[in-house]
């Protein structure tokens, strides 16, 4: 298994990337926000990859961060969501929206992702339903497949659930509200934007 590959990157598209590492060129296939967020050609990265062995070929998956390498091992896990449909989701849904998704049971918003109708939405939210549950109660990171540990929502936004269920809010509704917002605001903002949109949805 390769963890990561650390080393210059000498090409890279919105779907692939090549490091060279101590003179061998690995050559990965990324989701598009990965390839957003490298470096110039020339310059030195950082991926941290899933390697997938078959029967008839062996294919390196890369990503920029732990929580999108750990998340792309557990959508996979999911029946009918192979590597190429992880990464489409990927490529579209950051972690943190991957995770508020399911717990909101909002199986729609998988459906931006080619490859992915509603049905498979429906059955990424039931498989994977409990697993975030879990991670969003503890603010602890969720177990994939393998047993890796894959991200929870980020600190404020679990945070900002709990806030809500303190209040008597349903897991449900404060998911839901929560996941309309973006998760990179404080969590004073998220708690006060949710209430808002909570009191406007009843």
């Amino acid at each position: 298994m390769i963890y990561s590959l650390h080393g210059t990157l000498v090409e890279k598209t919105a779907d692939m990337a090549v490091v060279e590492c101590a003179g061998v060129g690995f050559c990965a296939a990324i989701p598009s926000s990965t390839a957003g967020s490298l470096p110039a050609v020339g310059q030195e990265c950082t991926l941290y990859t899933h390697m997938n062995v078959t029967e008839n070929d062996v294919a390196l998956f890369g990503f920029a961060d732990k929580e999108s390498q750990a998340m792309f091992r557990l959508l996979t896990a999911v029946t009918g969501v192979g590597p190429k449909v992880g990464l489409a989701i990927l490529s579209v849904l950051s972690p943190d929206r991957v995770v508020l998704a399911i717990s909101a049971g909002d199986h729609k918003a998988f459906t931006a992702a080619s490859g992915v109708g509603p049905k498979l939405g429906q059955r990424i939210v039931l498989e994977l339903k409990d697993k975030v549950g879990k991670g969003l109660a503890t603010g602890l990171g969720l177990a994939d497949a393998s047993g890796t540990a894959a991200p929870a929502a980020t600190g404020g936004v679990a945070q900002a659930i709990a806030a809500l269920t303190g209040l008597g809010y349903t897991g449900s509704e404060a998911a839901q509200a929560i996941a309309r917002l973006d998760p990179s605001l404080p969590v004073q903002e998220l708690i006060r934007l949710a209430l808002q949109g909570i009191g406007k949805g009843r």
